[in-house]
């Protein structure tokens, strides 16, 4: 688990690593988190008097998993004292070539049948970098016993992998519970190998549903809990009150590295169908429509007259994907996909993830001030290393009308704190753009306005205003001008800043 002052996805050496389970009994065996089992030691709702008996019926099916890596390092330079009198006395200095070294991996997981498939996290069973492999990977019981390892499969969107073990006896093992009806102030425990200390019991409550930790991902929607995780931790599962795996610890917010009583878990309604398909060995299949997107902020809501924590903003839309065939422009506005609200707690990319390749669906979008339904066909999502390599075109709407004005008339100082001026093709030439970039450039800032306080400069490119691509200063201040009649107290620009690629951005107007 990685740490920093924010959210951190849990990715790491030495560290932690997410789990999941499908329950899959063999033969007569019983679940440790079976109802009658746990029934006697916590006859009712709430939390025992102790943790105890509900630790010692669930340990046994969490592990603890370790790999050993070789991982390429980069080559040893020439000799730093080259050309000076100490040239000579340490040695050679030559470049010696890429080489290897042994890395290990630490993290939790748990056992989910009898006959030894293991959940655990994507990352502790993949290499550090590019070239480097996974030698072997140890799955390490409560009982000490230690068993290799096969990766059965994994799946990186979600940070999943399956592991089998063979131990030749019946294994304990854990199932999934029902996350959908976990509560805020529901008590929970954890237990994993925080640290490399295995077998490590945790207790605390649930302290949202549906977290949104802006990871951007397709299943960023977590159960965030205070029960203790650490460094470690990660892949080890969240148990309620009735013995049920209702989450996958997997990542936590820390400005110290350390817990602060802010972890996160995967619900176990998003992990168990993925389980259950890497166990069969069956493609994870997942929703796509070829869009880049960014969070609508509430400056940018407040210029588009739309209530706060709704819609999400399209960036930029793939050629020949089935938002770009079906009409979807950027700088549109989802409001909704296939009937269902686009929220911070729902977001686009998890809605359209779990919607079938092939589907044809409705989106609701805001345009120009309107709200239009497009028919979308739903594609297959790229692998993460296919969509890491992509780049998009920023294809938008109609051209705003607008007398040239090059100087303008001192509305954009007074409104935005900017100056600006045409962007020609010699000073786009200058910042290293195409001749053919049209919209404004700012020769400069306020510092005490908004625009200056959210980090634009001189030499940034506008390129658009309210959502209309812009070509002379004249039509930069008729959207200011538009955006006052209308009563806003904010307008978005699309804004290039240097090598960036643009983004929208809400102004506030002063």
């Amino acid at each position: 688990m990685r740490y920093a002052y924010g959210v951190t996805s849990a990715l790491l050496l030495g560290g932690a690593t997410l789990s999941l389970l499908t329950g899959l009994p063999a033969g007569a065996q019983v679940a440790q988190n079976d109802a009658q089992n746990i029934q006697a030691i916590t006859p009712r709702a709430g939390a025992p008097a102790s943790f105890a008996d509900l630790t010692h019926q669930l340990q046994p099916a969490v592990v603890n998993i370790s790999t050993r890596q070789k991982v390429k390092v980069a080559a040893t330079g020439a000799n730093p004292f080259a050309g000076t009198p100490f040239e000579g006395l340490f040695g050679g200095g030559e470049n010696t070539g890429p080489q290897t070294r042994e890395a290990q991996s630490l993290g939790s997981g748990f056992i989910v049948s009898a006959d030894g498939y293991v959940v655990t996290n994507n990352h502790v069973v993949t290499p550090e970098g590019q070239g480097s492999v996974v030698e072997s990977i140890t799955v390490t019981l409560p009982d000490g016993n230690e068993y290799p390892a096969k990766l059965i499969g994994k799946d990186a969107a979600s940070d999943l992998a399956v592991l089998k073990i063979t131990a030749g006896k019946p294994l304990p093992f854990v199932k999934f519970g029902d996350s959908s009806a976990a509560r805020v102030g529901d008590w929970v425990i954890a237990i994993g190998n925080p640290f490399g200390l295995g077998g490590t019991v945790t207790a605390g409550i649930i302290s949202a549903v549906y977290r949104n930790i802006g990871s951007g991902g397709a299943y960023d929607r977590y159960l965030q809990t205070d029960a203790s995780i650490n460094q470690g931790n990660s892949g080890g599962p969240m148990f309620d009150m009735k013995g049920q795996v209702i989450g996958i610890n997997r990542a936590i917010f820390s400005p110290s590295g350390g817990s602060v009583g802010i972890g996160f878990a995967i619900p176990a309604e998003i992990a168990s169908p993925i389980v259950d398909r890497l166990i069969k060995g069956q493609a994870i299949d997942r929703g796509y429509l070829g869009i880049r997107i960014q969070p609508i902020t509430n400056d940018y809501a407040d210029s588009l007259g739309l209530p706060h924590n709704r819609g999400e903003l399209i960036q930029a839309v793939e050629p020949d994907k089935g938002a770009d065939k079906g009409g979807v422009k950027a700088g549109d506005v989802v409001l909704k996909v296939n009937g269902k609200p686009v929220t911070r707690d729902q977001t686009l990319s998890y809605l359209v993830a779990n919607i079938a390749p092939g589907t044809k669906i409705p989106l609701e979008i805001l345009r120009d001030g309107k709200t239009l339904t497009l028919d979308v066909l739903v594609g297959k999502r790229p692998s993460e290393e296919e969509l890491a390599e992509q780049t998009f075109s920023g294809k938008r709407g109609k051209d705003a009308p607008g007398a040239e004005a090059p100087q303008g008339t001192g509305l954009a100082e007074k409104a935005l704190g900017i100056s600006a001026q045409t962007l020609t093709p010699q000073i786009a030439g200058q910042l290293g753009l195409s001749a053919d970039t049209h919209g404004v450039v700012i020769a400069k800032v306020d510092p005490s306005s908004d625009a200056g306080a959210k980090g634009l400069d001189r030499g940034d490119v506008i390129l658009s205003i309210g959502n209309r691509p812009i070509s002379t200063v004249g039509e930069f201040e008729a959207g200011i001008r538009a955006a006052q009649a209308a009563g806003r107290t904010a307008i978005n620009v699309l804004w290039k800043n240097q090598n960036q690629p643009p983004v929208y951005i809400g102004l506030r107007l002063r």
